[in-house]
């Protein structure tokens, strides 16, 4: 807030004057703004411009309060017109919507705060499973900085035992920029919306098929032998992609190679007795 009325004196002078002194309403219309982006409030405060009357600004001041379930009586029940006329429920009035915000917003930073860390816990986990991978020892600290510099450290000594070529180059050849990071997470997402689409028809596909086994004499018999060999191995077919940017980091360039699957080549490896039924 950034009103006439940061001064104590300045504010005493509009508690005194009520609703007829123009800072006050704009005050308690500013508080009432701020409370309603913080919280899903269906009542609001509006300001006075525009010729709405004070009884009106009184009547959703009211209602404000009420939803908020206020426990000042004076400010929620009697006659409409005589609920801010004295200085006391003026201040009130202020009190309770000043304390209200004050109490939004600190529960509004514990979720941010809760957010972060929650993120923070998800790379650190990331990058407890990669030093897990290297063979690295568990660290009781919970600071990231320290596991990525034994892990690039690891990641040397690897590299410095085997052959200049043995990874490869990377696919990516360029430093990506915070936009184009953004802008390849776009992508990433609808690609993997679309692929998840038909991942799940596939998977549907596969349902019927094999619930079509199951129609005939003998299979019938055979119904939970063939749930007890399919529904584990169904049940392990996720819909929803796991390729994210990392991915894209980590490739090499033997990725960029297409093989055809209908090729000699590829078919030698995938051919089985069932291409002959």
């Amino acid at each position: 807030y950034a009103g006439p009325l940061l001064e104590e004196e300045a504010l005493n002078k509009a508690a005194e004057k009520g609703l007829s002194s123009p800072e006050f309403l704009e005050l308690c219309v500013w508080l009432g703004s701020q409370i309603k982006s913080l919280c899903n409030m269906e009542e609001s405060i509006t300001s006075t411009d525009g010729g709405k009357d004070v009884e009106s600004f009184q009547l959703e001041v009211s209602s404000f309060l009420r939803e908020m379930a206020c426990p000042y009586s004076s400010l929620i029940s009697g006659d409409i017109k005589d609920r801010l006329r004295e200085k006391e429920d003026c201040l009130k009035l202020l009190l309770f919507l000043s304390t209200e915000l004050q109490a939004l917003k600190i529960l509004n930073s514990k979720k941010m705060k809760g957010s972060h860390l929650e993120k923070h816990n998800e790379v650190y986990q990331e990058v407890q499973t990669i030093c897990d991978a290297l063979g690295l020892s568990n660290s009781s600290a919970s600071d990231i900085l320290p596991l990525l510099t034994n892990v690039e450290q690891k990641i040397k000594d690897i590299l410095s035992k085997v052959q200049n070529n043995h990874v490869g180059k990377s696919l990516l050849t360029k430093p990506l920029n915070s936009e184009q990071v953004e802008r390849l997470g776009k992508i990433n997402d609808a690609l993997r919306s679309e692929y998840e689409c038909r991942r799940r028809m596939l998977v549907k596909r596969l349902d019927v098929t094999v619930q079509s086994f199951g129609w005939s004499d003998r299979a019938k018999v055979k119904t939970d032998d063939i749930a007890r060999i399919y529904q584990p191995k169904r049940y392990a077919l996720s819909p929803k992609s796991t390729v994210t940017l990392a991915h894209l980091l980590a490739a090499r360039e033997d990725l960029s190679k297409i093989i055809r699957t209908s090729s000699g080549s590829t078919r030698e490896n995938t051919a089985c007795a069932i291409n002959k039924v």
